[in-house]
């Protein structure tokens, strides 16, 4: 008989030297840490949602998955745990496409200047090194895993080729804008028929996040945009593509059952409304500028009076929600605790 003898380690406690500057130190970065790792990737939906505003006037996963880029070297694990989450990979794209879309909007850089450029190949570089990942594992897996794996949040992948895309039409990059915007269009089609031959029930996300099903107005209406940029006018193409976001939007109003179960509480999901309403309402702005008809004029008034209305909404919302977004408190560490009964 052999009997398995396991010693007990033994802990040594070292009484730390109250306000002593390493300790100070340590117990910052213990903080910050902290603090960073608690914010899921799902709050990158409000920058998202904010910036095509900010665009407008000059004219982004599941709660559970929480990771921030900032934190990629020290928590690889989470952020590994982020790539192989079916939802949650398409979420890494959203910070990327925030900053395409603030560069566009920002009135302290010109399309024509260097530092223009050199931030569109900084947020681009990303989000081709994701697409490499994503598109690849389509690629190379086939339709079993696409359909296993596909959800509406995968669009944020299209969207992200095709803000990229009219990023660099802005600054006439002809090439790199077509470049862009045929990888995104592709798959976006691709996308498109899996999940609307998905079976009913088959990979269904949870209640709380169908909103993330607005995802289907953005991409077309990002691709009438980017197209328009990239032609210098709003075409056959970009009114088809502006066609098509519209009747998807009508699609999904109609059927408000589909969102009951999730507006019953409060979610950070809720911002999923918001950017493809504001990108429906810019291309409603250009389809309107090129038709100059009443009823293209009377239709972008009132998709830009919802687009406001909802942002002005989950704005308020969400600061009467604030406590739900705050990561919790940490805990009094022992040292801490031991230095304010000495003090």
């Amino acid at each position: 008989m052999i009997e398995l003898v396991i010693e007990k380690p033994t802990i040594t406690t070292v009484k730390p030297q109250c306000g002593g500057p390493d300790d100070q130190i340590i117990f910052g970065k213990q903080s910050l840490s902290s603090i960073v790792t608690k914010i899921h990737a799902g709050y990158f939906r409000i920058s998202l949602s904010l910036q095509p505003s900010l665009a407008m006037e000059n004219n982004g996963g599941a709660n559970r998955r929480r990771t921030c880029f900032t934190t990629c070297l020290f928590h690889f694990e989470m952020v590994k745990a982020e790539f192989l989450h079916r939802v949650g990979v398409n979420y890494l794209f959203a910070p990327w496409i925030s900053w395409l879309l603030l560069l566009q909007s920002s009135p302290f850089f010109t399309p024509n200047t260097v530092c223009y450029q050199v931030l569109w190949w900084v947020f681009v570089t990303p989000v081709i090194v994701l697409d490499v990942k994503i598109y690849g594992q389509w690629f190379t897996k086939g339709k079993r895993f696409l359909s296993t794996v596909a959800n509406p949040t995968s669009q944020l992948s299209v969207i992200g080729n095709l803000v990229a895309s009219r990023a660099a039409a802005q600054m006439g990059w002809k090439e790199s804008a077509v470049c862009m915007f045929s990888l995104g269009m592709a798959h976006y089609l691709v996308l498109f028929v899996t999940l609307y031959q998905r079976l009913s029930g088959s990979n269904s996300l949870p209640a709380m996040l169908r909103p993330v099903f607005f995802l289907f107005i953005g991409a077309p209406s990002m691709a009438s945009l980017a197209w328009d940029s990239i032609c210098g006018k709003f075409d056959y193409t970009s009114k088809m593509l502006f066609y098509l976001s519209l009747f998807l939007f009508i699609s999904l109003v109609s059927r408000p059952t589909l969102f009951k179960k999730s507006m019953k509480k409060f979610d950070v999901a809720w911002w999923a409304y918001s950017f493809p309403l504001t990108v429906l309402a810019l291309a409603s702005i250009e389809y309107a500028q090129e038709v100059k008809g009443g009823l293209a004029h009377t239709m972008m008034l009132g998709l830009s009076a919802i687009s406001v209305l909802v942002s002005l909404f989950l704005l308020v919302v969400t600061a009467l929600n604030s406590n739900m977004l705050l990561p919790p408190a940490d805990p009094p560490s022992p040292t801490t605790s031991s230095c304010d009964s000495m003090g």
